[in-house]
């Protein structure tokens, strides 16, 4: 990635000091007109007006980073900020947060607002873009990002790339429900071919083929309520199905809800796993099994893996993935 412009390069372009151009990036009505002209100048030409604050910042105690996520009314997405914002926060850095509501438009958006307000870096969970011109972009820029939980542009080498082990995850899931008995599973959310929906599904699709059992998939928005309702159609009309992966905690929430309005006992007569394992997994009836992602931690190393890339210069990997387990609880031992 080119080196980004720093204050001494607009300082040696404009030939004034560097604290004339932090008095003209501070409005200050000390410098002269046709000194401000050549300081806007050199600001212009060498694209320094989207970088304003990376000028000190190898060492320094300050900062701004733009965290923008998909989907904060998910709270495995919501712990995800949280975490990576105050590790950022207790290293000095200011963290600017923004929320696509998986829009790619508002990502955009959003991304053109922070780069001209002058972050230092981007950490991204995506919405899901077709055209990545909301990348192109921060490429253009200079902006070091990191792209998390989500990889909508391919180019890691210029984008690197953080998430878990989702696959495991999936096969995990689907060894301990065939090791308590069930053979027809199913895998319940996710939208159809979304990248995020094959890789949660793709653990759970090896091993059912791997045992010779066959694939069952409920396809819908990964919400409570998408949850319930195939719930319901399960308990009406698909009395062969024993027991169900979940694409997220949401949707096996939904699903205790419906099987609880169905008068299906889940533990016992149906056994459920939700993913990422979000706090209200452990305090639901039945406890809800589910893949631990441990969130929070993964928050923390996002937010230290950009802090080492723009203070020390240590880029991250190009894709680095982080082991995950499944916590067994009533929804798949039994009540």
């Amino acid at each position: 990635m080119k080196k980004r412009p720093t204050i001494l390069d607009v300082a040696k372009h404009a030939g004034v000091s560097k604290s004339t151009v932090s008095l003209v990036l501070q409005n200050s009505p000390s410098v002269k007109k046709s000194t401000r002209d050549d300081v806007t100048r050199a600001i212009e030409d060498l694209g320094y007006v989207y970088n304003r604050s990376a000028a000190g910042l190898r060492g320094a105690a300050s900062g701004l980073v733009g965290l923008i996520i998909n989907d904060l009314r998910n709270p495995f997405f919501t712990e995800f900020a949280a975490s990576a914002q105050m590790t950022f926060a207790r290293k000095g850095y200011s963290t600017v947060v923004a929320n696509t509501d998986e829009d790619p438009e508002i990502q955009s958006q959003v991304i053109a607002s922070m780069i001209e307000h002058g972050v230092s870096a981007f950490v991204i969970s995506p919405a899901y873009d077709a055209g990545g011109s909301a990348f192109d972009a921060i490429q253009r820029a200079g902006i070091p990002t990191l792209q998390v939980l989500r990889q909508i542009d391919e180019r890691t080498g210029v984008f690197p790339f953080a998430s878990h082990n989702y696959v495991d995850g999936g096969a995990l899931a689907t060894n301990h429900l065939i090791d308590a008995g069930c053979r027809k599973i199913a895998f319940v959310g996710g939208l159809e071919e979304r990248p995020i929906t094959l890789e949660r599904m793709s653990g759970y699709c090896n091993v059912m083929k791997a045992r010779g059992l066959p694939v069952e998939t409920f396809y819908g928005r990964p919400s409570r309520a998408f949850g319930r309702e195939i719930a319901l159609e399960i308990a009406a009309k698909h009395p062969e199905i024993d027991a169900a992966i979940c694409f997220s905690d949401l949707v096996a929430l939904g699903m205790l809800s419906g099987f609880a309005e169905a008068g299906v006992r889940v533990g016992d007569d149906f056994k459920l796993i939700g993913f990422d394992d979000i706090e209200e997994s452990s305090l639901v009836y039945p406890r809800l099994s589910s893949i631990r992602c441990d969130t929070g931690a993964f928050g923390e190393h996002a937010a230290e893996a950009m802090l080492a890339w723009i203070v020390d210069g240590v880029r991250p990997p190009n894709t680095k993935r982080y082991d995950v387990e499944l916590i067994k609880r009533q929804s798949s031992l039994g009540i």
